[in-house]
């Protein structure tokens, strides 16, 4: 967007060496996934570069190489899958104004898009698309679209069609910029290619109901194209109609007589993040191409409040026909409820169909330190795991622009996420270098702190009865609730109950009653943190 400045123990030794080596396994592979089995890498770092708003793409005919970029005109390149990087200033006669957006077409040539500012035009009066053949050596002094009169062209992101290299974009076109009068009018266009970026379609408008130009909930933006097995294009976006997608079956000439809603995103997508610039919940669309069970699936994901203003969660909505109808959001962050988590973004490795979602992540604190986590889903969408990826957290500062969005891609289990990271009032943009081996199991303590080691319950699996032992490392005051795998807390241990330092062990057994056979997880809340295990529940 444009920049104006969430039982008893059993004594068999044989028994208590088989619990004790399980444990084992169990804390080594949680504290790998909490202290850095997914090496972090610092694309930028350079103060004066003030970098925020990233992107990334991979080469898929070569993905060692891989291109990012950040605000305002900063770009990167990587021959090496993302351990080095080799940066650039991108110019353009259009001006440049950020909000990169990147693409890599079928022969290997990198696009940056962006936003324009030209010495003898308007503000923001086009989309601008450049090239490079050669990782940055050489850039085309650029190409445009959107170009209408005074008013402004923003928040755009672009596609390509891997059968014909032709090249697809939408954004949102606002009459003026900020203006709360009723007759200016925001409104989501497109445009399209079919000469490698050289040549752009005159832009046409796809929504049915317009917005205002305030740039807040009414307002309609978040359009990112998607392409189908068949070369469909879906885009949604967010406005006053909640989330809704329109779509073509013909490469943009036509679209549908109405939007297709999506989903509500109650609050809308313009909220407020604790010592964040500005935070929104705009969707993100994708859809898979690849050869797997769920091959056409359209998924689009969001954030929103609607469990409240301290609770931001990471959501994503699930077709299965092509758009006609759209199955109940499923919440992708799997932590319990009271947390913010926001500025996710999606994608797809379409060589086997799997989904990541990354974003922001204040789970594990009490405070405004912020992680950076990584959703997984191997069963289109139903079902996700949640991984730290972020090597040590941070603390934003709600006087610095922070950026409108993260971004990631990912190709044949080459995963690679990108983020702005703001600490100590310094901004840096980082990626990591994911390791596929440990996405195959949760996150299970879920704080840094070591004042707290929770422990497995046992037994596990349950029938009637467990035991909950943690220890502690200081006296505390701690709560103890059992959620859902959907975080809905089913079962209130206790609240604000004084605990002294030393070796605690509880019966869980009168609580349990009313709780059905599944899989839960138990939540112990100090003023350090969250720490919690999964737990489950058997028939007898």
């Amino acid at each position: 967007m444009t920049k104006h400045l969430k039982m008893k123990y059993t004594h068999h030794n044989n028994l208590t060496s088989k619990i004790r080596t399980i444990s084992l396994v169990l804390i080594l592979i949680s504290s790998f996934d909490l202290f850095g089995q997914h090496k972090n890498i610092v694309i930028d770092g350079q103060v004066s570069n003030y970098p925020n708003e990233p992107s990334l793409v991979i080469d898929p005919n070569n993905p060692q190489r891989m291109m990012a970029a950040s605000n305002i005109n900063n770009y990167y390149f990587s021959e090496d899958a993302g351990e080095n990087w080799v940066s650039g200033k991108l110019s353009s006669v259009y001006g440049v104004w950020g909000d990169p957006a990147l693409m890599v077409d079928n022969y290997g040539d990198f696009y940056f898009f962006h936003l324009s500012n030209p010495p003898g035009g308007n503000w923001i009066d086009r989309i601008v698309c450049q090239k490079t053949a050669d990782l940055g050596n050489n850039w085309t002094p650029g190409s445009f679209m959107g170009l209408n009169g005074a008013k402004a062209q923003d928040k755009e992101w672009p596609v390509v069609n891997r059968k014909n290299n032709h090249i697809y974009i939408s954004w949102t076109q606002f009459d003026n910029y900020g203006s709360s009068s009723a007759s200016d009018s925001s409104h989501i266009m497109f445009s399209r290619s079919f000469d490698a970026g050289d040549n752009w379609e005159p832009a046409i408008r796809l929504d049915k109901k317009g917005g205002d130009c305030i740039d807040d909930d009414n307002t309609v933006e978040g359009a990112v194209p998607a392409l189908g097995p068949n070369g469909e294009i879906y885009i949604a976006w967010a406005g006053p109609e909640g989330i809704v997608l329109d779509k073509s079956s013909d490469e943009g000439s036509s679209w549908l007589k109405n939007e297709i809603h999506v989903s509500d995103n109650p609050g809308g997508w313009n909220y407020e993040i604790p010592c964040i610039f500005r935070c929104n919940g705009l969707p993100v669309t994708v859809c898979d191409t690849s050869q797997s069970i769920n091959r056409g699936n359209i998924y689009v994901n969001w954030t929103d409040q609607r469990n409240g203003l301290n609770d931001t969660d990471v959501w994503l909505a699930r077709s299965v026909d092509g758009g006609e109808s759209w199955e109940e959001a499923v919440r992708v962050n799997n932590d319990p409820p009271g947390k913010h988590q926001f500025l996710s973004w999606a994608t797809i490795d379409q060589t086997n169909g799997t989904i990541y979602v990354v974003f922001y992540d204040r789970r594990n604190y009490t405070d405004n330190r912020t992680d950076v986590y990584l959703a997984k889903s191997e069963d289109g969408g139903l079902n996700f795991t949640n991984h730290l990826i972020s090597e040590a957290p941070f603390v934003p500062n709600d006087g610095i622009f922070f950026g409108d969005y993260t971004n990631i891609n990912a190709h044949n289990d080459i995963i690679r996420p990108i983020w702005a990271r703001l600490h100590a009032g310094e901004l840096s943009v980082l990626t990591a270098i994911v390791n596929p081996e440990f996405l195959t199991s949760e996150n299970e303590k879920i704080a840094y702190s070591h004042s707290i080691e929770l422990e497995q319950n046992y037994p596990n699996p349950f029938t009637n009865e467990t035991y909950i032992s943690f220890k502690l490392h200081k006296a505390e005051i701690l709560d103890l609730n059992i959620y859902d795998v959907n975080g809905q807390r089913g079962i209130n241990i206790f609240e604000q109950k004084d605990f002294t330092e030393g070796k605690h062990v509880l019966r869980i057994s009168d609580q349990l009653i009313n709780l059905e056979a599944g899989v839960y997880y138990y939540v112990l809340k100090s003023g350090d943190g969250f720490f919690y295990k999964k737990m489950i529940q058997v028939n007898d």
